[in-house]
This record gives structure tokens, sequence and C-alpha cells, in this order.
């Protein structure tokens, strides 16, 4: 009996923290974490089986906006209360020529946006801004055929165009044995600071796999 007390009691405290995870109050967070995805890697490995609008041929689309998320120092919020309004079709609409379709920049809104305390009109602008911010390297659209590359190139390449960044403000992500994302960490005002521990995570692969523009 004292064991199966002691496994209710750890249940329960554990769903108490995952309930915890999510709901925060809008507008409390430390920093923002932008995500860049590399469109012909997603749609391989998720996009083309979801019909994903980014994903047809001749689309054009690499380094899409994922989000900018509010982080805490350790985790983030997510699925915040907010007072504002929710974003509009037309605002959402607005966003698919960097964050690939209306309804990623509707999840976006609805699981990280609410969290920043601004209004969506306010948080789209600056999502905008943050990615216009960061100079893409060009040497990955000239790719013609697929590559496997340490995912330090990438970082690297990132850094060329970008010095007011760091190997500590920006980390690059795999995904099933492809790069993922580049992570760049901004502070509340969008200049860039050095990641968090929990964020800092590189890639280690040597041969991850890197999809050519379709």
């Amino acid at each position: 009996m004292r064991t199966f007390s002691l496994i209710l009691g750890y249940c329960i405290t554990a769903f108490a923290q995952i309930s915890h995870a999510e709901g925060e109050r809008a507008g409390d967070f430390d920093y923002y974490l932008l995500a860049l995805s590399w469109s012909p890697n997603w749609c391989a490995l998720e996009g083309d089986a979801r019909g994903a609008e980014q994903c047809s041929e001749d689309s054009g689309a690499g380094w899409v906006l994922h989000g900018l998320w509010p982080q805490y120092e350790d985790g983030w919020p997510s699925y915040c209360s907010t007072p504002h309004r929710e974003a509009t079709r037309a605002e959402t609409a607005a966003m698919t020529d960097i964050m690939g379709s209306a309804g990623s920049a509707w999840y976006q809104w609805k699981k990280h946006g609410r969290c920043s305390g601004l209004d969506a009109e306010s948080y789209f602008d600056a999502a905008r801004s943050a990615y216009e911010a960061v100079t893409r390297p060009e040497v990955f659209r000239k790719l013609t055929r697929p590559v496997r590359l340490p995912a330090e190139v990438v970082e690297e390449a990132f850094l060329k165009e970008n010095p007011g960044l760091s190997d500590e403000r920006l980390t690059v992500t795999c995904k099933s044995g492809q790069i993922q994302e580049v992570r760049i960490c901004l502070t509340r005002e969008l200049a860039p600071r050095d990641c968090a521990p929990d964020v800092a995570r590189d890639c280690t692969m040597r041969d991850a796999y890197f999809a050519p523009l379709r």
C-alpha cells in the first residue's frame, strides 16, 4: 500500500508540473529565440506528407521563419492567456512569404506569440524584423544536389554573414540525420545575446543531410 501511495503521489506531482508548463502569463519571459528552418529538409521530413504549400516544386523556399519564441533562462512559456484579440486571417496570411503558410503563422501566434505580451500585429512585426535582420547565406541557395556536411559548416556560414553573432548566440539543430534549424538568441529588444544553457546544444553531426532548393 505504501508503494502504491508513493507512485500515486509521484504521478500527481508530475501532472501538476506538466500542467504548469502551459498557460503562463503573457509578457513574462526573459528573451526570444528566433528559429529558422531549412524548408527543403523540413518538407522531406514532414511537409510533403502534409501537402504543405511551401513544399511545392519550384517554391524556392529556403530558410523560412519557424517562429519567434519567448524563452525563460530555463524553459519557455506556451499557450499563454492574452488580453489581446486573436490574430486575424489577414495578419496570418501576410506572413506567408516568410513563414510558408498562414496556418503556420496562426499556430506560432497561438503557441508562442500570445506569450510575448504583444498584440498580434506587433508580434508579427517583431518576428518579421528579427527575421529580416539576419543575413541568410546565399551559398545554400546555390546547391544543385543534396550534400552531407558537418553541422558546424552551417553555423560558420551564418557567423561569417552576421558579424553581430557568435557561437554563443547561435545554435544549429538536426533531426533524423538532417540539418533542421538555425536558432538565434535575441533580447526582448531583438538584439543578439548569448543563449541560455538549455538552448545552446549544437548538433555535432559530421555528415548531416542538406537538400537543395526545390
